[in-house]
């Protein structure tokens, strides 16, 4: 099956869980939760999801102890982008082709429909029904970590500070192991929770760790090439936003052509760490799909 298929096939599966997961009936928060599933519900790739249902299979788990975990994901990034976007944060008028959340439903609910998104997502892990106990305990508080102030939040802070002065590469580096790395890297770890792996000094957690850091960081390298030469219209996004906003990226410091170069290095490496494992092929794809993607 091709990657973009199999891609498809996870995302359908996500975006069929997710809208029960953010309804309610209670009239006076109606718009609240309208405003969680207009970001939540966007479409997109659904890379996260994905890659917490296939590490969950690669390791022999069940799909549907992987699913919570995968709409779980998708919360918590959907409210990273919904802050990212705002006024206070990147100011972005345009997300996936439309109008981002605070430009739809106003600042202070945009704010609130991120925060709340974030506490369902914690919430839908924290529920798992599917795995004991003590596995979802440990799986919620991994994504806790990585989607605070030591990850996701973290490199966020690293970033705004970043648009008053130039930063170095190993600045650069760390904030975006933080701030893109960490929920790709959560996301590797839930699929490996879901199939009872727990332990951290596992050596499959081990390889999912490091394979996810490094799609992650390419990742970045191509959101940074696709900012500076990518299709506005292909993209859903504005170009440029970076040189406006004068943040430093991989740009900063190479060409397009040497930074497509150091994320083929990267990429290369971040699937070595799954060759050992039976069924790593959909991983190993799915690292090349990322790498030449347009948006």
């Amino acid at each position: 099956m091709k990657i973009e298929a199999l891609l498809a096939e996870d995302a359908a599966l996500v975006d069929a869980a997710l809208p029960d997961y953010l309804k309610t009936t209670d009239e006076r928060t109606a718009l609240l939760y309208e405003a969680m599933r207009y970001s939540a519900t966007s479409g997109g790739k659904r890379i996260r999801p994905f890659l917490v249902l296939e590490f969950c299979r690669m390791f022999g788990g069940e799909e549907k102890a992987a699913l919570p975990f995968a709409c779980a994901i998708e919360c918590v990034h959907a409210s990273s982008l919904i802050h990212d976007d705002m006024p206070c944060m990147d100011n972005d008028a345009l997300r996936r082709g439309r109008p981002t959340n605070h430009v739809v439903y106003g600042e202070d609910i945009a704010l609130l429909a991120g925060d709340a998104l974030i506490t369902r997502g914690y919430e839908l892990a924290a529920r798992n029904p599917y795995l004991p106990p003590a596995t979802v305990l440990a799986a919620t508080a991994m994504l806790l970590r990585e989607a605070g102030a030591e990850g996701m939040m973290g490199g966020q802070q690293i970033d705004l500070v970043c648009e008053k002065k130039k930063a170095d590469f190993d600045t650069l580096l760390a904030m975006h192991a933080k701030k893109t790395g960490a929920l790709i890297r959560a996301s590797a770890r839930l699929g490996c929770y879901a199939a009872g792996i727990v332990s951290d000094e596992d050596p499959r957690a081990a390889a999912a760790s490091a394979y996810a850091e490094g799609i992650g960081l390419a990742f970045q390298i191509v959101d940074d090439i696709l900012d500076a030469v990518g299709d506005e219209a292909v993209l859903g996004k504005k170009t440029h936003a970076d040189d406006v906003l004068g943040k430093t990226t991989f740009l900063s410091f190479m060409s397009v052509e040497k930074a497509r170069a150091y994320a083929e290095e990267i990429t290369k490496k971040a699937v070595s760490a799954l060759k050992v494992y039976e069924g790593h092929e959909i991983l190993t794809e799915f690292a090349g799909y990322l790498l030449s993607r347009n948006k």
